[in-house]
């Protein structure tokens, strides 16, 4: 086998409809990111496609994790 790979969709930022409607344009994602974050910035790798439901992968990401801002608030 050779080292080459299929590029990995991520879904970052989406809640609601638009889900729904970027599963349409692009087909199921391989991750989901509730948010913007470190740790999301850091799977993202060369090669890879990142779909956002606001926002670019330029954007400064949160310094907060986001499942740990999800988990403090009682998942609402």
């Amino acid at each position: 086998m050779t080292g080459t790979r299929r590029p990995a969709v991520h879904y970052v930022g989406f809640r609601g409809d638009e889900y729904r409607r970027a599963l349409c344009l692009f087909g199921p994602p391989d991750f989901i990111h509730i948010g913007w974050d470190m740790w999301a910035k850091q799977e993202v790798v060369d090669g890879d496609v990142a779909i956002f439901a606001r926002g670019t992968f330029e954007d400064a990401p949160s310094a907060y994790s986001f499942p740990n801002i999800r988990e403090e608030d009682g998942g609402k």
